[in-house]
């Protein structure tokens, strides 16, 4: 089974190469996910990361709310690397477990989506790392028309993240989406030709 790390910013167009590479016939794991699940009411994970930043994060059905909890830790490395520290190893360790479960049903190719996978240390457990890119122009403008940031809450986002050229360094392929979603759907079907099929 081959396995593909894909990363990329916040707003680069990983989400949209997943689904192209998933229309191709890629199974895709979206850490992002697999974070809901490790942290539902009452798991260790949950508790861990409630006991860290206390009960204001919590919605009234006791799930952790994200937004809250994304305002509690963006901009503030010290708060994002204490909830990383608790997160990265819960999820790394479901990722691993899924991804055997893959193997052994005979899936082919598997596609690890997670914006952290530089920073978490999780390019080991992959075979490949793909990193998706756009201009801060068209950044902006996604964050803007997809959850309504201005301009300096997504600037917060994004300078909390390592930089494109920073993952660029660690990338065996570098996706630019700053073209239609026709041309990013033919360079992954390119991609998928010369670096998946055999």
């Amino acid at each position: 089974m081959k396995v593909i790390g894909l990363t990329g910013g916040i707003g680069s167009g990983k989400s949209t190469v997943a689904k192209f590479l998933s229309e191709m016939g890629a199974y895709i794991l979206d850490a992002d996910k697999i974070g809901h699940e490790a942290f539902k009411p009452g798991t260790p994970g949950w508790q861990e990361v409630f006991g860290a930043f206390g009960k204001d994060i919590l919605k009234e059905n006791n799930e952790i709310d994200r937004s809250k909890l994304a305002q509690l830790v963006f901009g503030k490395p010290e708060a994002l690397a204490n909830l990383n520290k608790i997160m990265h190893p819960r999820i790394l360790e479901i990722v691993k477990n899924r991804l055997d479960l893959l193997k052994r049903r005979g899936v082919k190719v598997a596609v690890l989506e997670a914006t952290l996978l530089i920073e978490a240390g999780w390019r080991p457990i992959v075979d490949e790392t793909w990193v998706t890119v756009a201009s801060k122009r068209e950044t902006l403008k996604r964050l803007k028309e997809r959850d309504n940031y201005s301009e300096g809450e997504s600037l917060i986002r994004i300078r909390s993240q390592i930089t494109s050229k920073e993952r660029a360094k660690t990338a065996d392929v570098v996706i630019n989406t700053d073209c239609s979603l026709e041309e990013v759907r033919m360079k992954i079907e390119e991609l998928w030709h010369e670096r998946i099929t055999y």
